[in-house]
């Protein structure tokens, strides 16, 4: 979907480049691409590359690209310093600019280099022409273009892993200033990059909270009284200065007086000259992608000028309909579709099948062909190839249940590959898995172009194949990972009942507390706010009530994050009552108010399993997240009673005691874990006996809550700030807490700085069942991110494993004929948590078969333990 239709504009809009910004990214994250002759080609490969992205997936009619002129500009007669600490242009970045100029032409695209002025500020001139005209988005990642957000003026950076969108409203939500207060932010903190000192001793915090009340620096000078004394102290000395400061962060929008919007036109590209150009410089990807680029782009203004009808915008739902089904591959290509009945004989054969709009391409070697064949006369075909290898074999399932006819292992995931390869990616789809075999340097993708999709498919499974087997993952697949593919689809597929009746007298109830809880917040505070708003929430803890924020948005603003609240509990009525208030409001926005309405006619719920989403190797759900019901607590009983079986059935839930520590107990060997595992012991109980020297019998409840808040919290890396915080104890004392700890389980402090160790020297960890997980940032002279990774080392060892066990527990209670004969069907898979509908009769047997499963799936150095319970409800279940 293009931004357009996203954020909801009537018309194209104008796109403005940065392009100078792009240039030098593209030279320092691709450094060491070149041509043979040893050419530089790093930074025109990120601007074709960007540039294709854009005029592909959004269509422009206009599109600017700004570069910087050469030489100092009008900031630089301001203030002399500024940006004198930048050195001059790389040479192997110079080089590149005469050959971006000609590709550039070749492309139809009008490029601006202002005069005695930046890029950024022909971005923002423009901006403000033409945004009373049409839309206008700003590509560009530059802090300073934040000050030209408008109605109708986004910031959007399409280049990264992920694209970042910026608006208006998203702005002042976060920083809680307007977007023309930015260049008066700027000056008083200054900005290194640039050479701007800004005031010392003032940060973005500090800078945030005056201008939210003093919006302009004008306003902070003619009210210095009402600046706090100890910001004021900073800035007095400084007034005259921060004024300087403001005109360089300020974006001029009086230059190019003789453009317009005219001027913006794409122009029709040189197809021919821009392939041979882009393969002048080997830069053969961009090359096969250049033939498949709108060939009409100022066609499209004539038809763009006019506004659409109005009509409502489009919703993004939290919840939508939208089910796991391939969605079409380049729909504008032609293609030649032949019946079953012209397919060749595929026995024995390895091949690949992409889904297309129309039909399927199938991959045979070197050639690709079209069907148009129905899934139920392509399976059997299929079904007798040694490999079939698809973008995704779960959401080929979910298509049509013909294709359940191919034996198991003849499948081949291109995205379960690749996630298993590198879990952190978190995008599987296969446009990305195609565009990667034209970025990778050890593949010759040269036989490829970008309408190519069961070629490039082929290609992608031999690649994935062989890496998989290096990486010692292909037996995971095989044992695990594949076979549980069609036990999701099976529990996506039969659901789960929900009370609706239920569902709604709970949800009148939340509504009333909520209602007491906002009369009650509006008291405390004194006023009338919307607890609901982050902005007004912060006005009135850190404005009016002075409390000192716990943490910062990463706009500098003080925030009012979950857990930024969770630091203040207990230090003032009103934080409290607006942590009660959101706890119920999620669960009546998230669920109670939701999930009547996603029902289907018989009163089930099918949520979407994804197994492609965590780095751990956990499962998560989506639309609706099943996996995030409450558990604890009066609302967690009472949300689980709204969950049901059929008719004359009952839920069976059997969970996992303690999975997770037991996991630890039995990769770590620590002796006293191992012996309370063993004797069947209170696990907290014990480590408290051992933390506080004394018999298990006499533990108290508070010290066995103390226990096992430690066992879990360092379990996942917790640190002593958070173990004070959660323990309502001392910093000191939690220091001292957590080295007591590790002085008496000597075994788990050894274990864990194991696996800190075999990160380090192998660049990743690995599970019980073989998973992998990459962490690259282990080695990072960032001791923030190091630190971050040698936690995910540790959790993805023993959560990673947990994971691993529940899997197979799945896999297990799914194929076994016991239950089966039983009439059990697995409904539902929470983190530890197994939930099975069966007939009333068979509920006890189903229960006790169950648990046995779960219990014998391992053998570990500790036997596996699991709670169950049957009931007409999941609450009663549970």
């Amino acid at each position: 979907m293009t931004l357009a239709k996203r954020l909801g504009f009537e018309q194209s809009p104008v796109f403005l480049v940065d392009g100078t910004a792009f240039f030098y990214r593209g030279y320092h994250a691709f450094g060491d691409l070149s041509r043979s002759d040893g050419f530089p080609t790093s930074a025109l490969f990120m601007i074709f590359r960007l540039l294709f992205k854009l005029l592909k997936e959004q269509e422009p009619s206009h599109l600017v690209f700004f570069l910087d002129g050469r030489g100092p500009n009008f900031r630089s007669k301001i203030y002399s310093n500024y940006k004198a600490n930048r050195d001059a242009m790389p040479e192997p970045l110079a080089r590149q600019v005469e050959p971006l100029r000609q590709g550039l032409r070749l492309l139809g695209v009008p490029v601006i280099v202002p005069e005695d002025a930046e890029a950024d500020d022909g971005i923002a001139t423009l901006a403000a022409r033409f945004r009373d005209i049409r839309p206008v988005v700003i590509v560009g990642a530059d802090k300073d273009l934040k000050q030209c957000l408008d109605d109708r003026v986004v910031l959007y950076d399409p280049s990264g892993k992920a694209e970042k969108l910026t608006t208006k409203a998203a702005f002042t939500a976060e920083c809680g200033i307007e977007p023309a207060s930015w260049p008066d932010l700027q000056a008083l903190v200054g900005d290194t990059s640039d050479n701007i000192p800004g005031v010392p001793g003032v940060g973005p915090k500090t800078a945030l909270a005056i201008l939210r009340t003093l919006p302009t620096l004008e306003a902070v000078r003619d009210n210095l009284d009402a600046v706090p004394v100890s910001a004021r102290k900073k800035i007095e000395p400084f007034l005259e200065a921060v004024f300087t400061y403001r005109a360089l962060t300020r974006l001029r929008t009086d230059i190019l007086p003789d453009t317009a919007l005219a001027d913006a036109l794409l122009a029709k590209p040189d197809t021919a000259g821009l392939r041979a150009f882009l393969e002048s410089y080997e830069l053969r990807t961009l090359a096969r992608e250049a033939a498949v680029l709108p060939t009409d782009p100022a066609g499209k203004a004539a038809q763009a000028a006019a506004p659409k009808a109005a009509g409502a915008a489009t919703q993004l739902s939290l919840f939508g309909n939208d089910r796991p089904c391939p969605p079409p591959v380049e729909p504008g290509a032609a293609r030649d579709f032949v019946p079953a009945t012209g397919l060749p004989d595929l026995s024995g054969r390895a091949v690949a099948l992409v889904p297309v709009a129309g039909g399927f391409t199938l991959s045979l070697g070197p050639a690709e062909c079209a069907t148009d064949a129905a899934p139920a006369e392509l399976a059997p075909l299929l079904a007798t190839a040694s490999r079939v290898a698809v973008p995704s074999v779960k959401a080929l399932l979910a298509l049509d249940p013909a294709f359940e006819a191919l034996p198991l292992p003849t499948w081949f995931d291109l995205g379960l590959a690749a996630y298993l390869l590198n879990p952190e990616q978190r995008n599987y789809g296969f446009e990305r898995l195609r565009d990667s075999l034209f970025a990778d340097p050890a593949v010759d993708a040269s036989d490829l172009s970008p309408a190519d999709t069961a070629k490039a498919a082929a290609r992608l499974a031999d690649l994935l194949a062989s890496r998989l087997e290096a990486a010692g993952l292909s037996d995971l697949v095989a044992r695990l990972e594949l076979p549980l593919v069609p036990v999701l689809l099976s529990m996506e597929r039969i659901g789960i009942g929900i009370d609706t009746a239920a569902l709604a007298a709970f949800g009148a109830e939340v509504a009333t507390e909520l209602a007491r809880l906002e009369g009650a917040i509006r008291e405390l505070a004194g006023e009338g706010f919307n607890p609901r708003s982050s902005r007004q929430l912060g006005e009135v803890l850190y404005g009016r009530m002075g409390l000192k924020p716990r943490g910062k948005t990463p706009g500098g603003a003080a925030s009012t994050s979950q857990e930024a609240l969770e630091r203040l509990a207990g230090e003032n009525p009103l934080v409290d009552r607006i942590l009660e208030f959101r706890k119920l409001e999620k669960l009546r926005s998230t669920y109670l108010d939701p999930l009547p309405r996603l029902a289907d006619a018989a009163g089930r719920i099918h949520t979407t399993f994804n197994n492609l989403a965590t780095a751990t190797g956990r499962l998560s759900s989506s639309n609706p997240n099943l996996q995030n019901i409450p558990i604890r607590g009066t609302l967690g009983r009472r949300m689980r009673e709204c969950f049901v079986a059929a008719a004359g059935k009952k839920l069976v839930a059997a969970d996992y005691s303690q999975i997770e520590l037991r996991v630890l107990a039995h990769l770590s060997g620590e002796p006293a874990l191992l012996a309370a595992f063993e004797q069947g012991a209170d696990i907290h109980a014990r480590t408290a006996a051992i933390l506080f020297d004394k018999a298990e019998a006499d533990i108290r409840p508070d010290e066995r809550r103390q226990a096992k808040t430690i066992n879990f919290g360092l379990l996942y890396g917790m640190g002593p700030q958070k173990l004070s915080r959660d323990l309502g104890i001392k910093l000191d004392a939690a220091k001292a807490f957590i080295e007591k700890y590790f002085e008496r389980l000597s075994g788990l402090s050894t274990f864990y700085q194991g696996i800190v160790d075999t990160a380090k020297a192998q660049g990743f960890v690995t599970t019980l069942a073989g998973r992998r997980r990459l962490l690259p940032e282990i080695h990072s002279a960032n001791s923030q991110l190091a630190s971050q990774a040698r936690r995910q080392a540790i959790n993805t060892v023993v959560q990673g494993g947990a994971a691993d066990i529940i899997k197979m527990a799945m896999l297990a209670a799914h194929n076994d004929p016991e239950l089966a004969g039983l009439g059990a069907a697995m409904v539902l898979q929470v983190h530890d948590e197994l939930l099975l509908e069966t007939p009333e009769a068979a509920a006890q047997a189903a229960g006790e078969r169950l648990s046995a499963l779960m219990c014998g799936v391992v053998a570990l150095a500790v036997p596996l333990a699991v709670d169950w319970g049957a009931g007409q409800t999941w609450g009663q279940a549970h």
